[in-house]
């Protein structure tokens, strides 16, 4: 059954926009002098878009991008043009699959998203034509905190209010009216999405994958729990992992303190340490020196008192005090940082909790129990200062780390906790990223740098109320735990009963079901299996997969920001399970930046609203533009972009309609085809080849530059204008016609509405009522076709039939005028008869020698901000100088240097100006120059030919 096209909640566009025809305003609004025939530049005046509005796709009228988007999304979508019919007996990997990211379920759509997809839909739609299937799903990560949020934030209220299961469903049904949302507005960019292979993190076949995933790496020994300590996050109350941490440079203050010794093996009565977290001095277990710290050396061996809480603690040495920061003493308290981790396992140190999960106070700190740890940090110091205890206080900025969910500062608390153990895995993860493609390329380095980093094993448990349970239940007696069947999954402990009537360790037969549920990550860095369906087949107790063709993946779309999340931990999980990288390439896209190149931040009040620029421009305007920054690099929003867009649609429609004038629809070959024409198509079987492959290594702004430019300046603005006075010829029919059919193709994974208008009303054969057949973006992406030409020639030969065109038009002739007598001296060979009978020229003689034209200096350009500094007083010499002509340019000096040998400084590259004494480089000036034509007649001059009228 094919999907249904999701109801539009929103519109698109405001409906008093005007045809897309109107927006140029620089563009003029009727036909050239002599009104020879119509401008590709012109807007064609809308009939109210009567025309566009109608069913049948047709280039009457303007093109109106409100309608024709709009019903094409509804078709594509309704009659399925984009579903993938998988065949699992295909080998592996013999279907293009793009593994999409499924964005967060928190709120609406934002540039990024709308970037992202926008690319990730190029690919698609290429492969599509190009290799014939593509998957290309959709998936919503409603399993998180950020879920959990929304929740909280749309319905006002506390997730602790509410019983977990309850909770959930609250979650359930948010997380179900932001997907619908989000559905509609993905299908209103019109991306190839195939909508009947969508999922959701949170439904039970992916639990049931998420659980799986569990229960194998336990079977492999890649997973623990243990009491450890963990970084916390207080703000979400949950264990978090290294990934989601991120450093954030906040003001603090740095405080010396004075701590007593309270044993007798030294002469000193107390030492300073300083520290930024004095609320952490309760938690204080030990004091440590370094080895080599000859100052502080008496101090090891003796016993610390804390001050304020009157405690002791022994004084330790170790390498790992830094002995440069403050007094090269420090206090380990449990927990303030990795350090202090660290220390607490090499020296077997008591725990001290002086800070629950909420970051408040416990009873441990005395009287300042049930403060914040800001509260306390501010109290604790004023009463050090009045104990006599603080030395000194400053303030400073450092990078802090922060849970990147919620910018809040994190602890380090000691819980119970499950992980994946990776750190033993590192050079076998970073061999992956190497086995992958990347583009760009330098991305891999971020990758590297990631793992080369890894400081912890991967913490996959949260404490939170919704997620995906762990399949596993505690002897209530001996801790031994008891994983689900496989055959059971998915599974609620908390619901369901375990596997086991009692403990096969010890025979007790009461169990404590887990509470914890998985990270998100856990989940959603198994997309590869979870599209491919990978599941265990009770029967050959083994992992299979339904679509089997599909992996491993051939492209992995995502944002450079998320490296270290997505990308790595999809290579963790698939590679653990399959052995095989799970996918062949990585497109890393930037980030959209404003105007001014700075991110997009609600804070600062610069954000774009995707919906705010669709209702203002055309959807193809808006890939146009996604297209125009390499792949990997941030790059600015700018309107300039969107409108060039629109100038592009406006060309291609009224091109489309100009060709539809000149020549039938479908023209046959003729036998010969004259020179002019072969060029054009050799020309274009030159595009086609390379922008083939640009398209194929994800080149896409270089394959869209390289495009426009053929199509607008050769097709549009020189070919065209040829083809208007010879559309009776069947060499240039057949050409006109063939070139835009691949024009129309070419165009199509960027500009996916207009181009299916246009082919739907041309060339599309709908007989069978059957638009995927019928639709553009179901044919075979051009091949070169071997036409063969001179296409330097050709060029040339173009460069000198616009300069002709200009030249009749700067004199107020008709293009169809006849002129007497020209000359050209340019490479032009098989060509000259194209430029003769296409411009009208009684006698052309093509130059064998250069004509006589002399070059002079018409002006010397000074850059003032650099030769005024320099040369201060003698400016105005220097400006009379060249005005006079008292001057001397020297173009050989870098040959004449070499020749006369150099002695110190190597001859420098570039001119050199000689005036009033001095000697002027290069990029102090520039030189204007002027050629002439000594002889008779009047020449122009082309970037390859010159050209002389008698």
């Amino acid at each position: 059954m094919a999907p249904t096209r999701i109801h539009r909640a929103t519109a698109s566009y405001s409906h008093d926009r005007p045809t897309i025809s109107t927006f140029d305003l620089d563009a003029p609004t009727t036909p050239p002098p002599g009104g020879e025939s119509m401008s590709t530049d012109a807007p064609e005046q809308a009939d109210d878009g009567d025309a566009a509005r109608d069913q049948e796709p047709s280039l009457e009228g303007g093109y109106d991008p409100e309608a024709v988007e709009s019903r094409w999304q509804d078709r594509w979508v309704d009659e399925g043009v984009y579903a993938y019919d998988g065949d699992p007996d295909q080998d592996p990997n013999t279907t293009y699959a793009i593994d999409t990211p499924p964005p967060t379920v928190s709120g609406s759509l934002h540039m990024g998203h709308l970037y992202g997809s926008t690319l990730q839909d190029f690919a698609a739609r290429f492969q599509r034509m190009h290799d014939g299937d593509v998957l290309f799903p959709f998936g919503y990560d409603d399993n998180g905190i950020a879920s959990e949020r929304l929740t909280e934030q749309e319905l006002d209220i506390r997730h602790q209010d509410y019983e977990r299961r309850e909770f959930q469903e609250r979650c359930r049904e948010v997380c179900t009216e932001y997907e619908a949302e989000f559905t509609d507005k993905m299908q209103n960019l019109g991306t190839s999405i195939d909508w009947d292979n969508t999922y959701k993190t949170i439904e039970p076949r992916v639990q049931r994958i998420s659980q799986l995933s569990f229960l194998d790496l336990y079977e492999k020994g890649r997973e623990y729990r243990k009491k450890a300590p963990a970084i916390w996050c207080p703000e979400c109350e949950t264990a978090i992992s290294q990934v989601e941490m991120e450093d954030d440079e906040r003001g603090s203050h740095f405080n010396d303190i004075a701590f007593e010794i309270a044993s007798e093996g030294t002469d000193r009565d107390e030492f300073v340490i300083s520290t930024t977290r004095p609320e952490l001095i309760p938690a204080c277990v030990s004091v440590f020196v370094h080895p080599d710290d000859e100052d502080n050396q008496d101090l090891v061996g003796e016993t610390a008192r804390i001050p304020i809480f009157g405690h002791e603690v022994p004084i330790i040495e170790d390498d790992r005090v830094d002995m440069e920061k403050g007094s090269g003493v420090v206090m380990c308290c449990t927990f303030g940082d990795q350090n202090d981790i660290e220390w607490y396992q090499a020296h077997d140190l008591p725990l001290r909790v002086a800070i629950d999960e909420s970051a408040t106070m416990t009873d441990l700190a005395g009287d300042y129990e049930g403060m914040s740890t800001v509260e306390a940090r501010e109290a604790i110091v004023e009463d050090l200062e009045d104990e006599g205890y603080l030395r000194d206080r400053w303030e400073i900025s450092h990078a802090v780390q922060v849970h990147e969910r919620c910018d809040t500062a994190v602890e380090y608390r000691v819980s119970k906790q499950w992980y994946v153990e990776i750190l033993d895995h590192k050079d076998e993860y970073l061999e992956a990223g190497r086995e992958m493609d990347w583009y760009p390329e330098k991305m891999f380095t971020r990758y590297r740098h990631w793992i080369e980093g890894l400081e912890w094993d991967w913490l996959i448990s949260r404490q939170r109320d919704s997620g995906i349970p762990f399949p596993v239940w505690y002897c209530e007696a001996c801790d031994n735990e008891i994983m689900a069947e496989k055959g059971d999954l998915p599974v609620d402990p908390l619901s369901d009963e375990p596997p086991v009537d009692v403990c096969p360790e010890c025979g007790h037969d009461e169990f404590e079901p887990e509470e914890d549920v998985f990270d998100t990550w856990a989940t959603s860095s198994l997309t590869p299996l979870i599209n491919a369906g990978w599941d265990w087949d009770e029967a050959s107790e083994a992992f299979t997969m339904d679509k089997p063709e599909l992996y491993p993946f051939d492209l992995r779309p995502q944002g450079h920001d998320i490296i270290s999340f997505w990308l790595f931990h999809t290579i963790v999980k698939c590679y653990e399970h399959t052995s095989e990288v799970p996918f062949d390439a990585t497109l890393i896209n930037g980030h959209v930046l404003d105007e001014n190149r700075e991110k997009m931040s609600k804070s600062r009040g610069n954000v774009v609203a995707p919906d705010e620029v669709l209702a203002e421009y055309p959807v193809d305007a808006v890939r146009f533009w996604a297209a125009s920054a390499a792949v990997g690099d941030d790059f600015p929003y700018q309107e300039k972009d969107l409108r060039a867009g629109e100038k592009l649609l406006r060309k291609l429609w009224n091109a489309s309609k100009l060709v539809d004038t000149l020549a039938p629809a479908d023209p046959e070959e003729p036998d010969d085809l004259e020179a002019i024409d072969r060029w054009l198509l050799a020309e274009l079987d030159d595009a086609v080849a390379e922008l083939t492959d640009q398209l194929a290594e994800y080149e896409f702004a270089k394959a869209r530059d390289r495009l426009r430019t053929f199509f607008w300046n050769t097709f549009c603005d020189d070919y065209l204008e040829i083809a208007k006075g010879r559309e009776d010829n069947p060499s240039t029919q057949y050409a006109l016609r063939t070139a835009h059919r691949t024009f129309l193709e070419l165009w199509a994974p960027f500009l996916p509405h207009v181009t299916e208008e246009i082919w739907q009303a041309v060339y599309a054969d709908d007989s069978t009522g059957d638009l995927e057949t019928s639709s553009i973006h179901t044919r075979d992406w051009p091949d070169p076709q071997g036409y063969d030409a001179d296409l330097e020639a050709g060029e040339t030969a173009m460069e000198v039939i616009s300069a002709l065109r200009r030249y009749k038009s700067e004199n107020q002739l008709p293009l169809n005028a006849d002129l007497e007598s020209v000359a050209v001296y340019g490479a032009v060979d098989g060509f000259a008869d194209a430029i003769q009978n296409v411009m009208h020229v009684e006698e052309l003689t093509v130059l064998e020698d250069q004509p006589e034209i002399t070059t002079e200096v018409a002006a010397i350009d000074l850059d003032y901000s650099q030769v005024g500094p320099q040369y201060g007083e003698k400016v105005g010499e220097i400006d009379a100088g060249i005005e006079s002509g008292e001057y001397e340019i020297d173009e050989d000096r870098e040959a004449r240097s070499a020749s006369e040998g150099s002695s110190g400084d190597e001859p420098r590259e570039g001119n050199v100006l000689r005036v009033a004494g001095e000697e002027l480089e290069d990029d102090l000036f520039e030189v204007e120059l002027e050629r002439t034509y000594s002889g008779a007649g009047e020449m122009i001059e082309t970037e390859t030919a010159v050209v002389i009228l008698e």
